[in-house]
């Protein structure tokens, strides 16, 4: 289609057309293409740049939502700020009020992730990096270490257990580590051994195997699992997890600051048993009084003031989970996102997961490869953002050039269908 005041100027054997194109609905410039056709072979080309403006037209249908961020992620469905109970608000979290809302929120915890009776449950401060950081610095060192890590984060456990704790200064620490989009060789893991591991690795998008089988039932060490990427969205074998750590920004949609951490018998019997030495722990972090558990904070006398906001934030969510279905729910949603995605990936060759195996693939924190350059892949991201199609999906920064969408259980699967097409039409519109 040409513009009424396009310039034309006609030779013996061709002519020029200035052409205006509008290569996005929101771009509010236009690129001008200077074509050169030959009289003769004019239909054919205009043909083909008919089938240049098909393939550049824009999906007509965006994400209801468009934040995909993995962290802080997503609302749940309905939420409305307006709709929680601000009965705690402005008053004491050592009020009856602010200690029985607390409580439920460890309650409603435990019923919801199954999580067995003698298991304690406490809300923690710093997030979910807080509480796995207090379980490391309150419990390690009592016997040799496997510390296991594929990803980022994982990696930054074993950097704090060597050069912050310093455990090769009285124990063996061996590390078990893979690329990302792989798992190391869990099976090297010795059950005389504590072991630390990432349930499901946030910034690689790959998971342990259902079931934790590498494992053993009658192991002599405590494990410690940092799960927040994984908790309400995938099924956590309790039995074989002692120490298990998460936040409420992830897959509930929650508010940062504030962490949970699970606690098996075996892991308060270490704490009661062992005092590292030469380990001064600040007040914030401390698990132990006069050599027991600090049982106070697991019934919600926790150890700094917390959010009551975010608490009831986090009571909110947890009332939609049981709203859905509970636990099973919540894992079927993020699921049928994952497999969206799937569908999307085996129809499209430019596309490809980090994580190849299907049975280390998260269904949460999946992270994807393109057949495009590290600046193309950040010009594909900007470009999302930009059309207000999807926020924050640009893979972790330690990350090899990828991209990352948050599937977790606030998500709706017709959103992520939605921003398929568009994520074709990306790739496209910076490829070219």
């Amino acid at each position: 289609k040409l513009d009424k005041n396009c310039h034309k100027r006609f030779h013996p054997k061709s002519f020029h057309i200035n052409i205006i194109m509008r290569f996005t609905s929101t771009v509010a410039s236009f690129a001008s293409k200077r074509i050169l056709l030959n009289k003769n072979a004019a239909p054919a080309a205009f043909a083909r740049f008919g089938a240049m403006r098909m393939m550049s037209a824009a999906p007509a249908v965006k994400p209801a939502n468009p934040e995909f961020s993995s962290g802080p992620c997503k609302k749940h469905p309905g939420y409305d700020m307006g709709k929680l109970d601000k009965r705690t608000l402005g008053r004491s979290h050592r009020s009856k009020i602010g200690k029985e809302r607390l409580a439920l929120a460890i309650s409603e915890t435990k019923e919801i992730l199954g999580i067995p009776d003698d298991y304690l449950v406490g809300i923690v401060p710093a997030s979910d990096t807080g509480a796995y950081e207090m379980a490391m610095w309150n419990m390690l060192g009592a016997r040799d270490v496997d510390v296991c890590h594929w990803e980022s984060f994982g990696k930054g456990w074993f950097a704090d257990a060597i050069s912050h704790l310093k455990l090769r200064d009285t124990v063996t620490v061996n590390e078990h580590t893979a690329d990302y989009g792989h798992l190391p060789d869990l099976s090297k893991c010795d059950p005389k051994n504590d072991i630390c591991f990432t349930f499901n690795g946030t910034t690689s998008g790959v998971r342990v195997h259902e079931g934790c089988d590498f494992i053993a039932d009658d192991r002599e060490g405590i494990t410690f699992c940092d799960a927040t990427s994984a908790c309400f969205a995938m099924n956590m074998p309790w039995e074989k997890l002692d120490v298990t750590t998460y936040s409420w920004q992830k897959v509930l949609g929650g508010e940062g600051a504030h962490g949970v951490l699970v606690l098996s018998p075996r892991a308060v019997e270490r704490i009661e048993s062992f005092t590292p030495e030469n380990r001064p722990l600040p007040k914030i972090m401390r698990l132990a009084k006069k050599g027991k558990i600090d049982a106070g904070i697991f019934k919600g006398a926790t150890i700094n003031t917390p959010s009551m906001l975010a608490v009831e934030d986090y009571i909110g969510a947890l009332e939609w989970s049981k709203s859905i279905g509970g636990l099973q729910g919540l894992i079927k949603i993020s699921q049928d996102n994952l497999k969206v995605i799937e569908d999307f990936v085996e129809e499209n060759d430019f596309i490809s997961f980090l994580a190849e195996d299907p049975s280390i693939r998260s269904s949460t924190s999946v992270c994807l490869k393109l057949d495009l350059t590290p600046d193309q892949i950040k010009s594909l991201v900007a470009l999302l953002e930009t059309e207000n199609v999807a926020y924050d999906i640009g893979g972790y920064r330690d990350a090899p050039p990828s991209i990352r969408i948050w599937c977790g259980s606030t998500v709706e699967t017709e959103d992520v269908k939605a921003l398929m097409p568009w994520l074709k039409w990306a790739y496209h519109e910076v490829q070219n």
